[in-house]
C-alpha cells in the first residue's frame, strides 16, 4: 500500500482530506443542476453529501481496482473548500487511473481546475507510479477540456451516445497522458 502526504500545496489552493465540516460546502456546489449536468447523475441530496463525506473521510488505500483519493480543493489561507479533485485507481494491474474534477461555478475560470488537476497528476506519476491516466467527460463540457489539454492529454476517443442523462443521450471524450510524456512535457517546462 502506497502512502500518500497529504496536504498538498500549490501555488494558490491547498488539495486535502475531506472532513465532516466540509458538508455544507460540498452540497452548495454538488447540489446545482449545472454541476451535475455533466457528471451523468442529478444534484446531489445533502444526505448523498453526508455519505460521500463519511466514507472520503474515512480514507482509503491505494492498492486494489476502485480505491480512490478524493480530495478537497481550497484556496490558500481559507479553508472551504471550493471543489473537488479525485483520483481513482482504474487498474491497479497496469496502473492507470482515472482523474476528474468539480468546482463550484463561482470559482470557475480562474484556472483552479487545471492548477489542482496538474498537482494531481503529478501526485499520480510522482509518487503513486501511475502509468497512465486518464479522464472521461461529456463533449459538452468544454471546460474540462481545456483543462485536459492544458495537462498535455490527448484526446484518444470519441463515445458516441454511449450514456443517458435522463432523457438527453450523452456523448463522452477520452483524454490520457502517459507517465514518459508527463515527463518528458516537465522537463520542457523547467
Amino acid at each position: 500500500m502506497t502512502t500518500i502526504q497529504l496536504p498538498v500545496a500549490t501555488e494558490r489552493l491547498v488539495l486535502r482530506p475531506f472532513t465532516p465540516d466540509d458538508l455544507d460546502a460540498l452540497y452548495a456546489y454538488q447540489r446545482l443542476p449545472e454541476v451535475a449536468r455533466y457528471l451523468y447523475r442529478p444534484p446531489l441530496t445533502r444526505e448523498q453529501c453526508e455519505r460521500s463525506l463519511a466514507r472520503w473521510a474515512a480514507g482509503t488505500a491505494w492498492a486494489e481496482d476502485g480505491d480512490a483519493l478524493v480530495l478537497a480543493v481550497c484556496r490558500a489561507g481559507d479553508a472551504v473548500p471550493v471543489g473537488d479533485v479525485v483520483l481513482k485507481l482504474a487498474s491497479a494491474r497496469a496502473r492507470q487511473a482515472e482523474i476528474g474534477w468539480t468546482l463550484h461555478p463561482a470559482h470557475g475560470g480562474r484556472g483552479y481546475a487545471t492548477e489542482a488537476a496538474r498537482a494531481v497528476t503529478a501526485l499520480a506519476f510522482e509518487k503513486l507510479a501511475v502509468h497512465r491516466l486518464f479522464a472521461r467527460l461529456d463533449v459538452l463540457n468544454t471546460g474540462s477540456a481545456g483543462v485536459c489539454e492544458r495537462l498535455g492529454m490527448r484526446r484518444e476517443a470519441h463515445l458516441v451516445d454511449n450514456d443517458l442523462d435522463g432523457e438527453r443521450w450523452g456523448s463522452e471524450y477520452v483524454y490520457a497522458i502517459l507517465a514518459r510524456e508527463w515527463r518528458a512535457a516537465a522537463q520542457n517546462r523547467d
